[in-house]
């Protein structure tokens, strides 16, 4: 039974438990309806008892009636025109030895009283439950006084236990019947709950929901991308381990607005928005993260959005490296080609006898050269840094442009990490040489790299067209780019990463203009790194 009640749908269980209890509720409080029922209807015959006995004892026809020779002769017609009048069962009158002067059964008077009259010849009212002559009935008996407060006769006026159920099976009908239109009403109540719930639960039973939930659950804490769910209100409701992770949510952030979340202000507002993007590249302080948000309907119903993280933080730095090395790659073997122009000269110039303007011309190109190697392997002990400035050197050099790189650069590299001083010099040097390209003659960039005043001093400087102040905000979030004819997706995004690192160093960031435009970035050195 219990098996085949699991395999109901859940709304089903629930209409069927809550009838079942509102039956039960229902049931009980009928049982308790119709004991009050009983109990009042046993309360209110003692009070008419009681009423009547009382008045009907203060008459002066019946005072007068007792001193009478033959108290009967006045008392049994008065005694029933009470009886008819009030509706009980009999009116008996007695002397204070018991003996009746009145009954509904003529037979009776005369006779002694069944009962008890202790109380009543004290003075007292009673009022009890007893079997008389006319079967169980509930009764009063009050004293009778005298014009000299002494008790002279007794009262007894009762209804039987007969006519109290008769007159309670009276009520019976209206108390079921509001008991059955209650019960009714809680099943209807129950039916339209249970409809909701089935159309809220898509009529899955507990299993299938069960199932689901721990489906659900093991798949947001398993995956490996980051996942938001927002409401139509924008409010955050769920964020599995890998979205907590990547955007550094605090604990109970679920529940609460996405405008209120402590995010780089750019990946806020997309939440907050609510707009459809596809593999959008938003940076944090530690991550280059791509984006998607999709919105969640059902139904033609808005639901929401559904926002997922993906981290490539170590893909963009490793794509960065990639391009370095292409870079060098490039220009190795430009200077290749030129190497073997260069020796081709040089052979013929010895071939025509010419030996001395030969060794002039080789040894001037290698002087040449060589005098920067080594002023950079002098000045910059960071071997990863010196290699990026010769490689970006040999690549301007190729493009067109003349890159410097200033007599007051030096530099041990020991205060900030080798792969975010590539970062930082790399994607300065990058963006600088663009900039250089894409204006006219003379095209240089300058490069300073050194150590000052507790900070590592990075400057780069080109004669590029310049940086418009009003775009300084905006040139080191992610998307931006001088270039109009390229997409945005991806581009800028070096800039996006040196102010990452900054961040990340708790350093600072300077755009100025001289002949183009000029960078000068300034990380903390740490103590530890000076002593």
């Amino acid at each position: 039974m219990f098996a085949g009640l699991r395999r109901l749908r859940l709304a089903t269980q629930l209409f069927l438990l809550q009838v079942l209890v509102v039956g039960l509720v229902v049931a009980a409080g009928t049982v308790l309806a119709l004991l009050q029922a009983q109990r009042d209807a046993q309360a209110d015959a003692r009070r008419r008892v009681l009423d009547v006995s009382q008045t009907f004892a203060s008459s002066p026809n019946v005072i007068d009636a007792l001193r009478r020779p033959d108290p009967t002769e006045r008392l049994q017609p008065l005694a029933e025109s009470v009886r008819h009048r009030t509706g009980v069962d009999f009116v008996v009158v007695m002397s204070t030895g018991r003996v009746r002067y009145s009954h509904p059964d003529p037979a009776q008077i005369g006779r002694s009283f069944l009962g008890h009259v202790g109380p009543a010849l004290a003075g007292r009212p009673l009022t009890e439950t007893y079997r008389g002559t006319l079967g169980p009935s509930i009764r009063a008996v009050v004293p009778i006084f005298g014009a000299d407060r002494r008790v002279t006769g007794l009262v007894a006026i009762g209804i039987t236990t007969t006519k109290v159920s008769e007159q309670l099976a009276m009520r019976i009908p209206g108390i079921i019947g509001v008991s059955a239109l209650g019960f009714a009403l809680a099943a209807l109540g129950a039916l339209l709950v249970s409809r909701r719930l089935q159309r809220q639960t898509l009529g899955l039973g507990p299993e299938e929901i069960t199932r689901m939930y721990e489906h659900h659950d093991a798949v947001l804490h398993s995956v490996r991308e980051g996942i938001l769910v927002l409401d139509r209100d924008r409010r955050l409701l769920l964020a599995n381990d890998e979205a907590a992770r990547l955007i550094d949510l605090p604990p109970g952030a679920e529940g609460g607005p996405a405008s209120v979340l402590e995010l780089p202000a750019p990946l806020r507002d997309l939440l907050v928005s609510g707009r459809t993007v596809t593999d959008e590249i938003h940076l944090t302080d530690e991550r280059v993260l791509v984006v998607n948000q999709l919105p969640a309907t059902r139904d033609g119903r808005s639901l929401g959005t559904v926002t997922t993280l993906r981290d490539h933080t170590e893909l963009e730095a490793l794509t960065g490296e990639l391009d370095s090395m292409r870079g060098f790659t490039e220009a190795l073997r430009a200077q290749a080609h030129e190497a073997a122009n260069r020796l081709h000269t040089v052979i013929t110039m010895v071939e025509l006898g010419r030996t001395d303007e030969a060794v002039r011309f080789a040894t001037a190109e290698l002087a040449t050269a060589q005098q920067l190697t080594d002023r950079l392997l002098g000045a910059v002990h960071e071997p990863v840094l010196a290699a990026l400035l010769l490689g970006k050197a040999a690549q301007a050099n190729e493009r067109g442009v003349e890159l410097s790189i200033t007599e007051d650069t030096a530099t041990d590299g020991a205060a900030v990490r080798p792969r975010d001083l590539i970062t930082v010099v790399g994607n300065l040097l990058d963006n600088a040489i663009e900039a250089a390209l894409a204006a006219p003659p003379p095209r240089r960039v300058v490069v300073t790299v050194r150590e000052h005043a507790d900070a590592l001093v990075v400057r780069v400087a080109d004669t590029g067209a310049g940086l418009d102040p009003a775009k300084v905000d905006d040139a080191f979030t992610r998307g931006w780019s001088t270039k109009a004819t390229e997409r945005l997706q991806g581009r800028g995004l070096g800039l996006g990463l040196v102010h990452q690192v900054v961040r990340r160093y708790d350093g600072a960031i300077e755009v100025s203009r001289d002949t183009g435009a000029v960078f000068t970035v300034r990380l903390p050195i740490p103590q530890e790194a000076t002593t």
